[in-house]
């Protein structure tokens, strides 16, 4: 893949990212595994990927006052304990279980979003 290829795709997946509010590990997972890496590697390197892209979206929309910052935190705490849990399972678990993981989500995902 070309740098301008890659280039192209950072800023589409950033846009998808904002734009959905999710979405962009699901285009980086494929995109990464092009690239030659494996389902593990693929998914780390997309969450360290999507990190800082929705770190400065989420800052963004904060100072734009967009955020109710008490409606997050419901899913703040759950979710920091299930990503460090998470970090250590996905240690454990093998590239063929993960990549089914991976695309049962992704179909899940698609046919919830066809039936609302």
């Amino acid at each position: 893949m070309t740098n301008v290829k890659k280039f192209f795709s950072g800023f589409v997946i950033g846009t998808i990212n904002i734009l959905l509010g999710a979405g962009g590990g699901m285009l980086t997972v494929p995109l990464y595994k092009k690239m030659g890496m494996e389902q593990k590697e693929a998914q780390i390197n997309a969450v360290a990927t999507i990190l800082p892209i929705t770190f400065i979206s989420a800052v963004i929309y904060i100072l734009k006052g967009s955020v109710n910052i008490s409606d997050t935190y419901i899913y703040l705490l759950p979710g920091l304990a299930g990503s460090i849990l998470g970090t250590f399972v996905i240690k454990k678990t093998s590239n063929n279980i993960l990549t089914v993981i991976f695309a049962l989500f992704m179909i899940w995902a698609g046919v919830r979003l066809f039936l609302k």
